[in-house]
């Protein structure tokens, strides 16, 4: 009897081990953005595939984090570099998911059409601010500098006019003076300055002098249980493309580039990167204090009802063990 008890446990222990080992492929999702710099380098230079060794690493481009949470919900993707905004509001739905590492902190500007008159933030009255999405980390970064200078969306009984436009296409919104002002990550604030925008609040002025979390790599939770490796060694290739990043500015510029290309067909010249790079900071850590302060934006901006259990939403405890 004992013996046929210790061959059970050693089948489910193995069955186990096999379940948690049968991967075959990882989806990624990443936005072409100086604020998923990690990913964007991770998947040109090919240290996320070299880390996940035969586990084939497919590629998801998404513009804004409404598309990643309906990718997630649908199950067509594993993992994600997306906004803290989107994904907490995916987490309290019940999306299945959790953060397992930041990935930016600031790397977003307010620019205004060069002849807009929009000098400040007050100057927003009345105006069309350009958003990734509704909901987003910048609209509701957005809509907090609003409520500090005294206004308010339209939605909220005010009147500036809050316009989701994908990033890469508000250059394009700028030119056909579509909006008046938008608020993005980098590198397009630094593409819409090359073209005549003028920098109204830059990533310091936007929330709590740059110390916050724009970008985070979260994971699905039942991918995660079965194939605890893989998300192991994709945090591997986060780690590597972070500390390449740090160390070759030129080489991430490139990188960034070229895959910012390879997705949109736009490539930001030397100038805009160096500029977008210097306003983010790259990092697998997040800050989460100013994480739980943008919670309450988010619930502040009409996004979420409540806020989520941190301990429950942020799981830093592989990437932690990974980093040392």
């Amino acid at each position: 009897m004992k013996r046929t008890i210790l061959s059970l446990t050693t089948l489910a222990l193995l069955a186990g081990g096999a379940q948690a080992q049968q991967a075959k492929e990882l989806r990624l999702g990443v936005f072409p953005n100086v604020t998923h710099a990690a990913g964007l380098v991770g998947v040109q230079r090919g240290l996320f595939q070299k880390e996940l060794g035969n586990v084939k690493l497919v590629v998801k481009e998404f513009a804004n984090g409404s598309q990643v949470n309906e990718a997630f919900a649908a199950g067509a993707i594993d993992a994600a570099y997306v906004g803290p905004g989107p994904a907490m509001n995916a987490f309290m739905r019940g999306v299945p998911i959790q953060v397992y590492a930041g990935a930016a902190n600031a790397g977003a500007v307010l620019v205004g059409r060069g002849d807009s008159g929009i000098r400040n933030v007050k100057g927003l009255a009345g105006k069309k601010v350009a958003v990734p999405t509704r909901g987003s980390t910048q609209d509701i970064s957005l809509r907090h500098l609003l409520h500090e200078n005294g206004l308010k969306a339209t939605d909220e009984g005010g009147t500036v006019t809050i316009v989701p436009i994908d990033p890469a296409n508000m250059p394009a919104a700028f030119a056909g003076k579509q909006v008046d002002a938008a608020l993005v990550q980098e590198p397009w604030g630094a593409v819409m300055e090359t073209q005549g925008a003028k920098l109204i609040a830059n990533e310091k002025a936007i929330w709590a002098g740059g110390n916050y979390t724009t970008t985070v790599l979260v994971v699905n939770t039942k991918y995660a249980a079965q194939n605890p490796e893989a998300v192991k060694d994709l945090l591997r290739g986060h780690l590597a493309a972070i500390n390449f990043i740090g160390k070759s500015n030129a080489g991430a510029q490139k990188a960034i580039a070229d895959q910012i290309q390879t997705f949109t067909g736009k490539r930001p010249n030397t100038n805009e990167l160096f500029k977008a790079l210097a306003r983010t900071r790259v990092t697998w850590d997040i800050n989460l204090k100013t994480l739980a302060e943008y919670a309450q934006l988010n619930k502040e901006a009409g996004f979420a009802r409540d806020v989520p259990d941190l301990d429950r939403f942020v799981n830093l405890s592989v990437v932690r063990g990974l980093a040392k």
